[in-house]
């Protein structure tokens, strides 16, 4: 009869840079296999592998809306600085260069900004002992890791 494998606890480190690589790759946080988004902009309601509930109360991803928000205006804000550096674009053509790149990043970001929330709501949850909260590896997976 075989035995099941246990692997040895993870580290406070180990734990944040593992559920960080699996919401990056827009996967569960807890085991690393379900998927994080039903669609693009969607979030799933649960992981369909280990049951994890990715959103639990109303208004839960409105963190996620702030920190794409903040993250955009850095990246404008570093855009403005270097076209403003490196080229002698008139403030209309900047303008009208800057803001379909901004407007495209925004868009582009968004899912990570959900997904990095989720993930964040996660490692709180593990950093307060939740009984539900477990960081599942499966040792034969290269996908947990």
């Amino acid at each position: 009869m075989p035995t099941a494998q246990t692997s040895p606890p993870l580290q406070k480190s180990e734990v944040w840079r593992l559920c960080t690589r699996r919401v990056l790759r827009k996967c569960c946080p807890q085991c690393g296999v379900g998927k994080l988004f039903a669609r693009r902009f969607r979030l799933a309601e649960r992981c369909g592998h280990c049951g994890l509930v990715y959103r639990r109360a109303p208004g839960a991803q409105t963190g996620s809306m702030y920190m794409c928000a903040a993250v955009t205006e850095i990246f404008a804000a570093l855009l403005i600085l270097l076209v403003f550096v490196f080229t002698d674009w008139t403030p209309a053509f900047a303008m009208a260069v800057g803001i379909p790149i901004v407007l495209v990043f925004s868009y582009a970001f968004l899912p990570y900004s959900m997904a990095l929330w989720v993930g964040a709501d996660y490692l709180t949850d593990v950093g307060n002992r939740e009984w539900w909260a477990q960081v599942r590896v499966d040792p034969r997976s290269p996908r947990s890791r």
